[in-house]
């Protein structure tokens, strides 16, 4: 297959993929999204990835041009004509007066050349490392969008729960007046305690707009909503670990290194002679001879230790400074990645004590207080109490949880493959 089908077929495939990929979002519009179809969508249609994806596409266009010699030279002029003397600014008069036309053709070596390949190819290189940074960030981003927009609705919905649970308890302060078996300060209690959860509605909902307006700068869809189960919480410490060394931070200092050898490859290249080839024809009056002139002119690089010797061992101590940030970018990752990993645990069995222990207890005191202000053995203050730690317990699980989730997920999308 010639290297222009080869470039059809890759455009064709392309251009499949996208509109599979649109025909996705237009689904996404129409119906909730999971949590793998928001990291999808923040992946493909994020405009900052795509910017990334179009300076990778520059690059390769520079590269193409990075083999190929210079523009030839078109040199126009008059030689030889006199100033002084009796045949001062009579051409005609002179031997030696003539038009001259050329052309030159500049030759830079070899070593050059395949140096200014290198560099280019190096500039691909960071070009895609900087696609791999942007993008690594929109999936953390949006990922983390969805699970704050996931949990915050699991939270209203326990705040209109509680909002009932109030006014059926304060449904009974009328009767219980009546009776004398309640104080006058108990009709006031629930009209407090649902301004407390009225405010409490109000900062989730501020987290939801948040979350929203997050999911829609990164998937582009116009109304997100969530579906689905959250990511698992369990992480691969191992897998993790054998990741590092491809991380898209890493692999942009990687690049950087690369720059910094293919100017080293530039530098030397510098001590190795240019020449360039001119031919060029010239007329003289008509009483004598055209003339034509070909000649060579070769650079001399011939004081190199106060010239090229020195930028070669700046670009060198360039290369060293690259390598020694790369040592300490990765020892950074192997710390903190260990730092988060502690993290996590620690949320994790607090997650769990929440759920195992704590919200169970909240509930259980919540129905016995509940069973002995009807039986009329407890004031309605205590039994709101009751019922508002149990929300409040089961609140804090949520907030546990959330951060649980996003602690994985943080963990997975920063230091594991695309694939995890």
């Amino acid at each position: 297959m010639t290297r222009r089908s080869n470039r059809t077929a890759t455009l064709a495939l392309r251009s499949g993929c996208t509109a599979l990929l649109l025909a996705i979002a237009g689904t996404a519009r129409a119906e909730p999204i999971t949590f793998d179809q928001a990291i999808e969508l923040a992946s493909h249609f994020s405009p900052g990835i795509k910017a990334r994806a179009t300076q990778v596409d520059a690059e390769r266009l520079k590269a193409s041009t990075a083999n190929q010699l210079p523009d030839p030279k078109l040199q126009l002029g008059v030689q030889d004509y006199p100033v002084t003397g009796p045949n001062a600014f009579d051409p005609l008069a002179d031997d030696f007066t003539m038009l001259r036309v050329g052309v030159s053709q500049d030759f830079p070596n070899p070593a050059k050349r395949r140096a200014r390949v290198g560099r280019a190819q190096a500039d691909i290189a960071a070009a895609e490392a900087g696609v791999g940074v942007e993008a690594q960030g929109v999936r953390i981003a949006a990922g983390l969008a969805w699970i704050d927009l996931y949990f915050a609705k699991r939270k209203l919905k326990v705040l209109a729960e509680l909002d009932k649970s109030i006014d059926d308890l304060s449904a009974t302060v009328g009767a219980r007046l009546t009776s004398g078996s309640a104080r006058p300060s108990d009709a006031i209690r629930p009209a407090q305690l649902k301004a407390d959860v009225a405010d409490r509605r109000a900062a989730i909902e501020a987290d939801i707009a948040k979350a929203l307006t997050t999911l829609v700068r990164f998937t582009g869809d116009p109304s997100p909503d969530t579906s689905g189960p959250v990511p698992e919480q369990l992480i691969d410490h191992h897998a993790l670990a054998a990741d590092l060394e491809s991380l898209p931070s890493l692999r942009r200092l990687d690049a950087a290194t690369g720059l910094a050898e293919a100017d080293v490859r530039l530098a030397r290249a510098d001590k190795r002679p240019d020449w360039s080839v001119g031919v060029s024809y010239g007329k003289r009056a008509p009483r004598f001879g055209d003339l034509l002139s070909v000649g060579v002119t070769i650079d001399l690089p011939i004081f190199a230790s106060r010239r090229q010797d020195p930028v070669i061992a700046a670009r060198a101590r360039e290369v060293d400074r690259a390598r020694l940030e790369r040592e300490a970018a990765l020892r950074e990752l192997k710390a903190q990645l260990e730092t988060d990993l502690a993290e996590h645990a620690k949320h994790y069995a607090q997650y769990a004590r929440a759920k195992d222990t704590i919200v169970p207890l909240a509930e259980q005191r919540a129905k016995l207080d509940l069973a002995s202000y009807e039986a009329g053995q407890l004031n309605l203050g205590l039994a709101l109490t009751s019922t508002i730690d149990a929300a409040e317990a089961e609140l804090n699980l949520f907030d546990r949880e959330a951060e649980t989730v996003r602690g994985a997920v943080m963990i997975k999308l920063t230091y594991g493959s695309e694939q995890q």
